[in-house]
């Protein structure tokens, strides 16, 4: 399971985790903000979230007025819920932020959420997305990666050159296109990829996790 340490956690407006890893980052939280797309359902499960962040068109009249004192509106329309709610948690100083629920239902939201994290990360944010089979990482440079014999890895370049990588049974190059990079496989305990530039990283879970 996830050892990584965080700040707080953003349930998005895509479909609510139901896998063993996400549901343990979220019931964990030490602050949970909820988009106003995803706060019924959450509200639903018996928890409160710390704070419902967006532009308010989603959530329900009855939660609406229920949680009046916990909703934050922001109407400007340049940004999604997920990003007003990441800038509301660097407002308040916390950066390193896991998201769960920005994946499922519409595909170009889910394509929308997962291309932000890079700038949540440019923004100095140390963020992760966990769906049901995996956790998106966004990286910059050579990184080095924990893992297990077996775990398959993607790797999505973003802005990324002079690729390679240690660790991985497949070599990696300069991609350019985002089905290169995927399907890798972890060889040992642990993977470094040589990069200058941005790349997404996206690991799969180990079975026992799932």
């Amino acid at each position: 399971m996830n050892d990584w340490i965080f700040d707080a956690v953003i349930v998005a407006g895509g479909e609510s985790p139901t896998a063993p890893q996400p549901l343990c980052i979220l019931h964990s939280a030490p602050y949970v903000v909820c988009c106003d797309g995803a706060a019924d359902h959450y509200i639903a499960t018996g928890r409160v979230p710390n704070a419902i962040v967006g532009d308010g068109d989603s959530i329900s009249t009855g939660n609406r007025e229920k949680f009046a004192h916990l909703l934050h509106i922001i109407t400007e329309q340049e940004s999604n819920d997920q990003t007003k709610a990441v800038r509301f948690l660097i407002e308040k100083e916390m950066r390193r932020i896991a998201i769960v629920g920005a994946t499922g239902k519409r595909e170009d939201h889910t394509i929308g959420n997962i291309s932000l994290l890079i700038e949540y990360a440019r923004k100095g944010c140390d963020v992760r997305s966990f769906t049901d089979h995996g956790v998106f990482i966004p990286c910059n440079g050579t990184t080095t990666h924990k893992c297990c014999k077996g775990q398959q890895v993607s790797i999505f370049s973003i802005t990324a050159k002079e690729m390679s990588a240690d660790g991985l049974r497949y070599p990696i190059y300069d991609f350019n296109n985002w089905w290169q990079g995927t399907l890798n496989e972890c060889t040992g305990e642990e993977f470094t990829i040589n990069a200058t530039g941005w790349y997404l990283l996206f690991i799969s879970y180990l079975p026992k996790d799932l």
